[in-house]
């Protein structure tokens, strides 16, 4: 018989080996530490402009292998000395070289975040495998979110694809949730014979069951009271993966957070709305007809703008791999 408050405590411990960053540098060695977070941030850039192709061409059913990066209005090539992540949109000052029409900043605002997720996942854990899976993770996020915002889309390309890839991680790299070794131990009593590689590999699928059918399960019931589609598939193709490379708890930390940002970012936006007269034409129009009064029909209008759930979800997923571990910290300390 073995003991689970024992057993979920040596979990805990080798979280925090795993966590803990590998790398040993005097703090006389400032220059290493420089370093390294530099070459970090310079790979994530690059990183970026490849995100950048993912983002524009996905939706469209384009290939991300070819053509080569080109204007997005007059299709010209981007000559390479023109195609450096982040400086070169400033270097042509917004501007393509070729038909002089604009350059959305979208382009270098993805590749600074990119290399900032690069050096951030650095810091929070080190030279260990975490590291590379939470940085490929992110950039799937990353794109998914700047889709939706985008053109309301999640790619199964991206979604079905990531949640395949967490599986598998599963198989090599922790996830860190006493979830499935909870479940499995009080309902056998026993530990299995690779209980690291089973919970594992549990926890992934324990997420991507959570993930889906939590999401799956609101948007029915959104469509039974409110009679219209509430969110589309994606949203529940999304968590799926979120699940699987998350683990149960911190799935459900992710839908809590981002579904609690996005109320508070949408009810701020349809507020916003109504203040600056969006589609008042429209309601003077219906109000002439005797469908009811301005006001009530302007807010009626205000509230059909639908924000899009899986940029929420998105950053949730984030928050909670980046930030809501340390926010906890100073909590319970």
């Amino acid at each position: 018989m073995v003991n689970l408050p024992a057993f979920i405590l040596k979990l805990l411990e080798i979280r925090q080996r795993f966590a803990r960053p590998t790398l040993s540098v005097h703090s006389a060695c400032g220059t290493v530490k420089t370093v390294i977070p530099f070459f970090f941030f310079l790979f994530g850039i690059a990183i970026g402009s490849f995100l950048n192709v993912c983002i524009t061409r996905i939706p469209e059913g384009h290939s991300i292998v070819s053509p080569g990066s080109r204007c997005p209005r007059c299709l010209a090539p981007i000559k390479p000395y023109d195609n450096i992540p982040v400086f070169g949109w400033f270097l042509l000052r917004g501007k393509c070289r070729n038909c002089g029409l604009p350059i959305s900043p979208m382009y270098p605002i993805i590749e600074f975040l990119t290399g900032a997720i690069f050096v951030l996942a650095y810091y929070k854990f080190g030279l260990t495998v975490l590291t590379g899976k939470w940085i490929l993770f992110s950039c799937l996020i990353l794109i998914l979110v700047v889709t939706d915002l985008r053109v309301r889309l999640l790619p199964d390309a991206i979604t079905l694809t990531g949640a395949a890839v967490g599986l598998l991680l599963a198989f090599r790299i922790l996830i860190f949730d006493p979830t499935a070794g909870s479940i499995f131990f009080r309902t056998f009593h026993r530990l299995p014979r690779y209980p690291t590689l089973v919970f594992n590999v549990l926890n992934a699928v324990l997420g991507l069951l959570l993930g889906s059918l939590l999401l799956w399960g609101a948007a029915a019931l959104y469509e039974l009271v409110r009679k219209r589609e509430g969110m589309g598939f994606g949203d529940v193709k999304m968590m799926a993966m979120v699940g699987a490379f998350l683990g149960p708890r911190e799935t459900f930390l992710t839908i809590l957070v981002g579904t609690l940002l996005g109320s508070i970012i949408g009810l701020t936006w349809v507020a916003l709305l109504y203040g600056v007269g969006w589609k008042r034409e429209l309601a003077e129009r219906a109000a002439r007809r005797g469908i009811g009064k301005i006001s009530s029909l302007r807010w009626a209008i205000a509230t059909q703008y639908q924000l899009p759930l899986g940029t929420f979800l998105g950053i949730g997923a984030l928050v909670v791999v980046y930030l809501l571990p340390a926010l906890l910290d100073r909590l319970l300390h």
